[in-house]
């Protein structure tokens, strides 16, 4: 068996040593309706030696407001704070979640240090076309989700189907992530909040004013912008993970040190 160490510690090093925090979610996003939504943040943190070099490791922290096991309301905070070895992996084979704190603007920022305002000074570290491969993972996930073909055979949010007919948040999350792969990998940024266009488009389509095949068919769009986009967008086919690389033990030798 693994060694383990407690939610506690976890949460003390989460604490102690986050170098990036920010808010993520739809709040971020700029499509939050009629404060329905509750506050997502997202932490990274350069964990202690002990957590590297011994048994036990330090992966991720999560905090929610409400239990495990039950849904967030409005008002209600989800944490994650991941390692920065494990937010780095991810951000390299380009995870859209974990992309969102290099992008969002500075009032949502939490909290960052020196490194922390590196990371978001330099995307491109972590950039490359791997993201959009992603994305259009993504947006195939939330439209088999939407389209009862994934997961759950029937929706955890019965109150929306009922309402417009289908899962109006599967169906947002499909459309934002083609209209954000697109946007990335075409310029090398995510613009948030969401441009007003799409921004205003997406919140009427949460809000049951878009049918659910109007979103297929804005999805189906974005989705073959973005698999043209893996060939011919100006980001490097593959992320430098040298350069990452250096710079991750950069960042945790020179933290060891002074700690």
């Amino acid at each position: 068996m693994d060694y383990q160490h407690s939610s506690q510690e976890k949460a003390e090093v989460a604490r102690r040593f986050t170098i990036l925090r920010t808010q993520v979610g739809s709040g971020v996003h700029g499509v939050s309706i009629d404060n329905q939504d509750d506050r997502d943040e997202m932490g990274v943190c350069v964990e202690p030696a002990r957590y590297v070099v011994g048994l036990a490791r330090f992966e991720q922290y999560e905090y929610r407001t409400q239990p495990f096991g039950h849904r967030s309301g409005p008002g209600d905070l989800d944490l994650i704070v991941y390692s920065l070895r494990k937010w780095m992996r991810l951000a390299l084979q380009g995870n859209p979640t974990v992309l969102l704190p290099l992008f969002v603007p500075e009032p949502e920022v939490v909290s960052a240090n020196e490194h922390g305002r590196y990371l978001r000074a330099h995307p491109e570290l972590v950039l490359s076309r791997r993201a959009g491969s992603r994305f259009i993972g993504y947006l195939r996930s939330q439209r088999d989700q939407l389209l009862g073909l994934r997961g759950r055979k029937h929706t955890n949010r019965p109150e929306l189907v009922e309402l417009f007919g289908f899962d109006t948040k599967f169906a947002y999350h499909m459309v934002r992530l083609g209209v954000q792969g697109v946007e990335l990998l075409s310029t090398g940024r995510v613009t948030l909040p969401m441009p007003d266009g799409w921004r205003t488009w997406l919140r009427e389509l949460r809000r049951g004013e878009h049918s659910k095949e109007e979103a297929l068919a804005a999805a189906a769009d974005l989705e073959a912008e973005l698999e043209a986009l893996l060939t011919t967008s100006d980001l490097p086919p593959e992320p430098d993970h040298t350069a990452a690389d250096t710079w991750l033990a950069e960042v945790y030798l020179s933290t060891w040190d002074g700690r």
